[in-house]
């Protein structure tokens, strides 16, 4: 080692972030991204603290509103952040806890809250700081206050400017557009968080008014997350009533509401002093080992199972389950600031015993929804059998375990899973193009012929039966089920290339519905892709365009010399493009374009699939009717 290279390293290449930089130099560290989750966490943050005002009973109503000009207010009528100055920082409270990471009344024995939503005490301040501007307005004590900040910076001192005879908090803030790829808002998005706060806070009227459209909603809901449940299940067939607990103990307050459904999919959400944990956590632990041995005890002292029959399974139990799992407790222990999963050991066995005893109850004292419930169970255990012997029979034969590769993949050379991708083609004369134009060493191509088994509405000893679906679990090599393993994945990109028609819409959305049910992992991953094939041609002489929408053709058009001798050829197909095309306009890694497929929202996802997949056909048609005018390029 260069003896001088080494020695250059000293204090003078330290540097010390101060205040609030830190968070505008890496806020991904504190809101996870900076793309349009991250912009609705920032409303999150802010609205979690009214939560958690409303959680101590202090707060009765909260009212979001995105203004005109770009910028959100959040009011609630809590007890108002305090203002008077903080001995340690010599700041009011209101400074304090807008300009000062890790401040707030959620640490320690000061009386703030005992329950919260944010621990890390990062929220309001990184708000703050990754925004344009923010103003904050007390209402407390018959008086006003306020105070203004830019980029996380104060601006003058609190001063009072009226008089009010309401008390609470507003923080208004404009998003920095330097910092996020996007700065506007989507009303649907925040309907979601703000509906699902409502439900897990029982009693509290929860407003969102858009100024811009003049839209807006309101939420109350007195029977909270048992509301939750019915909202989730109102499209779906209904087994039994909703089973509902709400109990303090000396852990915390443990609430769950749950119902069977005739779906194949289970649906558990789960949250920890209304933070959702999508992780799940030991709430969510202690939830399922106490659901399996509850209805298999149950079921063993009323003779349901026989004496030698093996008992249900965790994943029998849990087949069609609705389930939400709310947990409020003093000190809460989050991976991560993003809060992704709880790591509170105790919080287990208090909800495996409470639930437990309260789940016995009522199956005792609801006898015709018990016998309902385990005969869904116990079907649910019958297709995994059959589903079991489905799999040996192949495995049997060298399938599934990758020993034979089917027939139809064209498998790249590269043997190194994060290099290497599969495209997954529409019919086989598109899938003979990209075989030829592919890169044979980083890319494999898998044809798949007609529409595969909507799997929405087939359990897995069916979809182990469709050929097709069988050869991608075989390509991708990861099994499915109980031997469901991501760590065997062949590849890290996993491409839907389509033909840009309703037919290919239909496939596409077949396959993503398959890998959002049975090979969630792909999507968890960040592994799963829908390729861009572009809709037009344009050629004059040697120059050659593709345009990819109708409005980019339109513009494309006019770069021309004689734009009106300019005939655009529309493709229909993958297949009309001969391998060079489809190399250069769709597969080529320096020039494709590719959607990377994300679950933004677990329930708004599992309500799509269910709407446009499920059996029943009424939702469906009113779906249709309501985005029927936001298609685009729909061939009749």
């Amino acid at each position: 080692m260069d003896q001088k290279t080494s020695s250059s390293y000293g204090a003078q290449n330290i540097t010390v972030l101060e205040g609030l930089q830190a968070v505008r130099k890496r806020p991904g560290m504190y809101i996870g991204t900076t793309d349009v989750a991250g912009l609705h966490h920032l409303i999150k943050e802010i609205v979690d603290n009214s939560i958690d005002e409303a959680m101590a009973g202090h707060c009765t109503d909260i009212d979001v509103v995105l203004n005109e000009d770009g910028s959100v207010s959040v009011e609630d009528n809590g007890r108002g952040i305090p203002v008077d100055i903080v001995e340690k920082t010599g700041k009011s409270g209101l400074e304090t806890v807008l300009t000062i990471l890790h401040a707030g009344g959620k640490f320690g024995d000061g009386g703030g809250y005992k329950v919260s939503g944010g621990l890390h005490g990062v929220g309001a301040s990184v708000v703050n700081a990754l925004s344009k501007w923010m103003k904050a307005e007390v209402f407390k004590d018959g008086k006003v206050y306020e105070m203004n900040f830019k980029i996380g910076e104060t601006q003058g001192e609190l001063k009072v400017t009226g008089k009010t005879d309401k008390r609470g908090t507003r923080i208004t803030f404009l998003p920095d557009d330097d910092i996020f790829e996007h700065t506007d808002f989507d009303f649907e998005t925040i309907i979601a968080r703000l509906r699902q706060q409502a439900y897990l806070t029982k009693g509290v009227s929860i407003k969102l008014l858009d100024k811009k459209t003049g839209r807006g909603n309101q939420f109350y809901f007195e029977g909270g997350i048992k509301s939750y449940v019915m909202h989730l299940n109102m499209n779906k067939e209904l087994i039994g009533g909703i089973f509902y607990l709400d109990k303090t103990v000396e852990e915390g307050t443990i609430e769950i509401a749950m119902q069977y459904t005739n779906s194949f999919n289970d649906q558990v959400i789960t949250f920890a002093n209304t933070i959702n944990t999508p992780e799940g956590g030991m709430h969510l632990t202690g939830f399922r080992s106490a659901l399996t041995r509850t209805i298999n005890n149950y079921a063993r002292a009323q003779s349901l199972l026989k004496e030698k029959e093996d008992n249900l399974t965790a994943d029998d139990v849990r087949e069609g389950l609705t389930a939400i799992i709310s947990v409020k407790i003093a000190d809460p222990q989050f991976e991560g600031q993003t809060k992704a999963k709880l790591g509170n050991s105790e919080i287990r066995t208090a909800v495996e015993n409470v639930f437990g005893q309260a789940f016995t109850q009522y199956l005792e004292e609801h006898p015709a929804d018990a016998k309902l419930m385990f005969g869904k169970c116990a079907l649910a255990a019958r297709a995994r059998l059959a589903a079991r012997a489905a799999r040996d029979a192949i495995v049997r034969k060298g399938a599934l375990e990758g020993m034979t590769l089917p027939g139809k993949l064209a498998d790249c050379s590269s043997r190194d899973a994060e290099n290497s991708e599969l495209y997954l083609v529409e019919g086989d004369s598109a899938g003979g193009t990209a075989k030829q134009g592919r890169n044979r060493e980083t890319q494999a191509i898998l044809p798949l012929k007609g529409k595969i088994l909507n799997v929405e509405q087939a359990r897995m000893d069916k979809i182990l039966g469709f050929e097709e679906i069988k050869n991608l679990i075989v390509a991708l090599g990861m099994g499915i089920g109980e031997t469901l393993d991501p760590a065997k994945l062949r590849y890290h990109k996993v491409i839907i290339m389509t033909d840009a028609d309703v037919d290919g819409a239909h496939i596409r959305t077949l396959l993503l519905t398959l890998f959002y049910r049975y090979l969630r992992p792909v999507i968890d991953g960040g592994y799963l892709y829908i390729a861009q094939p572009p809709l037009y041609k344009m050629e004059q002489g040697k120059k050659v365009l593709y345009a990819y929408t109708q409005q980019q053709m339109e513009e494309l058009k006019l770069t021309f010399p004689n734009p009106e001798k300019v005939h655009p050829q529309r493709y229909k197909g993958l297949g009309e493009m001969n391998p060079e095309q489809l190399w250069e306009t769709t597969m080529d890694p320096e020039k494709r374009a590719m959607y990377k497929v994300a679950i933004e929202d677990a329930e708004i996802a599992d309500r799509v699939f269910e709407t446009l997949m499920g059996s029943d056909v009424a939702p469906r048609k009113k779906f249709i009717q309501a985005h029927a005018k936001a298609v685009k390029n729909l061939d009749i």
